[in-house]
């Protein structure tokens, strides 16, 4: 079954709106979600920090985590967990299909 045919994946927009090692917000049934583009796939997870409630769409992107931009905790864009502390956010099925970008969420 394609996402397109499956009610539980939510269109959220097209892989050329994220760029490169950044991150793009955007919402599903009406929760804030992050979408990141890296050099090995894409990654979706909640759009805030736990910590500090920032916005993660806006951190820096290496290695396959995020830092959040207010205060610096950094979580694993595969696991959702903090590196540095105890906190983590939920991470999101994400696909793309002929360049749209899908989303299901946790």
């Amino acid at each position: 079954m394609t996402a397109i045919a499956d009610p539980t994946w939510t269109l959220v927009g097209r892989v050329e709106d994220v760029p490169m090692l950044e991150g793009r917000t955007t919402a599903v049934d009406g929760r804030r979600i992050a979408i990141f583009r890296l050099p090995d796939g894409l990654a979706a997870i909640d759009a805030h920090c736990p910590h500090a409630a920032g916005p993660l769409a806006d951190g820096i992107v290496a290695d396959s985590c995020v830092t959040c931009p207010l205060h610096g905790r950094r979580f694993d864009l595969t696991t959702g967990l903090a590196l540095n502390g105890d906190e983590a956010v939920a991470v999101h099925e994400i696909r793309e299909e002929d360049g749209a970008l899908w989303v299901r969420l946790a």
